[in-house]
């Protein structure tokens, strides 16, 4: 293999395991045996053991056990059939994207005396020139004086409307009393067009700028035109950039990430930031240009969780759709599956039930006017893009004569328990209604696995969590804490009881009250650092222990009947 003497970047693998027999989807995927032993391998350079082939530092160790994504890529030598692995990180660590083990990036943009460094300097410059006029004291105290200066404009001028408004009020009451003489019909009438007059200049004379506006406005300019400049500037140099990523197929394609988000089904015709930096990329484009194919690829999470969304420490992932889906479908063809729009539960081979099993559900109650049904886990709430059943679509098969059958809310596919099901448009609308305004209370029951840290184990039994939360448009359906731009969320919890699972862990079983009803919420307030940090059993986005099942179920619901204004309180356990 091409390889400097110094440097070994296609690791030796050594197993008795049958190769595998196809690439995995890297979009659905758990590790198997090749895979696993090349992460672990991996992960023991990264804990610090002496593993051939890396070179470690204590910068390197201190970055990544803030957070980062790595990946391997088990591989074979077209040419002698070795089998080894290539080893991987997402964008850069303490700057580099040469460390010795790593596979490099796909283009090193990084060099210091480079392109993309001059012109990223040359927008540091203009930032900072933007940072001084924007902390310019003298321009902040003549913005306030400004103000100032238009509110007394707009009082004065409010104040002689009132006068005029007065005056008017007088000279209309005299012309009603009548026995107005020539002189002073005149009189009222030169008054009128008088104030008129005078309003039209002042009005004039406070529209003229002060040498202050005029310098003021003159530096907003010059701050609208850096602005404009940066944004130019910042546009075409991640254009340049994306066009000097230059990606390698399994057939021997080429094309640039410009290229390729042209002709993808994407939301935007350009490529998200840091496209092409992740591990997958990186991997096949190193494998491809050295003759190696591909058999089996991982990535897992090192070091803490993200601030924003939630990755554990040694879980494995799939690749993002945003940033890698365009990248590995142009580069990996008819090595992925046709359908890359599976539920994240149908990729986990400890998985439960798939959702075509799932075809029945027990009604709980029911009247003329709605269905409460309990959903099992594993089944849609409402119809999905593919075939898949769901509630919805079975219950148009039961009732086929309902006027307006809706569901007045959603499960998660993977969560279990009460659904609310509206047999006529009416019904339908008043339960949006008391949704909106809070009157349907909900009770979920989740089993949790609370890290060593969660405030779950320091005796707080119940609580409140109140994290923000807005959809991950980079990697859905997952979800993320968004304190600027995010819905606000907010869980009520109580602890209700406790267990250990057959390997000695502690397991907390949870009662969830959502005060508010965003996607994901419940796994995102328990599963998050800054939430429970305990993760739901079972969950394949946010959890870390594998289970048959997610273990969430709608338990309870409480409201009030919309047409007979009866109390109702409909319950049903978890099966676990």
């Amino acid at each position: 293999m091409p390889s400097s003497p110094k440097t070994v970047t296609f690791h030796p693998l050594r197993l008795s395991a049958p190769l595998p027999g196809r690439f995995n989807n890297p979009f659905c995927y758990e590790p198997e045996a090749y895979g696993r032993a090349a992460a672990s391998l991996l992960q023991a350079a990264l804990r610090g053991e002496a593993v051939e082939g890396y070179a470690i530092d204590e910068a390197f160790r201190r970055e990544t056990a803030q957070g980062k994504m790595f990946g391997v890529l088990v591989a074979a030598d077209k040419e002698t059939g070795a089998v080894g692995y290539l080893a991987a990180y997402s964008g850069q660590i303490d700057g580099r994207s040469d460390w010795e083990g790593f596979v490099p990036a796909v283009f090193d943009y990084l060099q210091p005396d480079g392109y993309f460094k001059r012109h990223e300097a040359e927008i540091s410059r203009i930032n900072q020139a933007i940072g001084r006029l924007e902390g310019d004291e003298r321009m902040k105290a003549a913005q306030d004086v400004i103000r100032q200066l238009e509110e007394t404009r707009r009082q004065t001028i409010e104040n002689y409307r009132k006068e005029m408004k007065t005056a008017k009020a007088r000279r209309d009451e005299r012309r009603r009393m009548g026995d107005l003489t020539a002189e002073e019909t005149q009189r009222l009438t030169r008054e009128s067009q008088f104030m008129k007059a005078e309003l039209h200049r002042l009005k004039m004379s406070v529209s003229n700028e002060t040498a202050l506006e005029r310098e003021y406005n003159a530096f907003q300019d010059d701050l609208d035109h850096l602005r404009r400049l940066r944004r130019q500037l910042s546009d075409t140099l991640q254009r340049w950039l994306f066009s000097q990523f230059i990606m390698h197929g399994k057939d021997g394609q080429e094309a640039d990430l410009l290229a390729i988000w042209a002709h993808a089904d994407t939301p935007t015709d350009l490529p998200p930031a840091g496209s092409g930096e992740c591990c997958e990329p990186k991997l096949l484009q190193y494998a491809f240009t050295h003759g190696l194919r591909p058999l089996q690829m991982a990535m897992f999470w090192w070091g803490e969780s993200p601030k924003d969304t939630v990755h554990h420490h040694l879980h494995f992932y799939p690749a993002c759709n945003g940033k890698c889906k365009p990248i590995l479908q142009f580069m990996l063809g008819d090595l992925l599956p046709p359908d890359l729009n599976l539920p994240v539960s149908a990729c986990s081979t400890d998985g439960g039930e798939s959702a075509a099993a799932q075809q029945t559900f027990e009604t709980v109650y029911s009247d003329p006017f709605l269905f409460v049904v309990n959903k099992p886990a594993g089944l849609l709430s409402v119809p999905g893009k593919g075939r898949q059943p769901s509630v919805l679509t079975l219950l148009r098969r039961l009732r086929p004569h309902a006027e307006g059958l809706l569901l007045a809310h959603r499960l998660d596919m993977d969560t279990s328990g009460l659904l609310l099901c509206a047999l006529t448009e009416d019904m339908y609308h008043a339960f949006q209604d008391l949704f909106l305004r809070h009157r349907i209370h909900k009770t979920y029951i989740a089993l949790v696995r609370p890290h060593a840290d969660s405030p779950l184990l320091d005796g707080r039994q119940r609580g409140t969590v109140s994290l923000p939360l807005a959809p991950d448009y980079l990697d859905r359906p997952r979800q993320r804490v968004d304190r600027q731009h995010g819905k606000p969320a907010v869980t009520d919890y109580e602890v209700i009881g406790r267990q250990t699972d057959g390997d000695g862990r502690t397991l907390l079983r949870l009662a969830l009250r959502p005060q508010t009803g965003r996607t994901h919420q419940l796994r995102m307030h328990c599963a998050h650092a800054e939430g429970l940090r305990a993760p739901i059993v079972g969950d394949p986005l946010y959890g870390d222990l594998p289970a048959p099942r997610m273990y969430l179920h709608a338990a309870r619901l409480a409201f009030v009947h919309p047409l007979t204004g009866r109390k109702m309180e409909i319950e049903c356990p978890p099966d676990f």
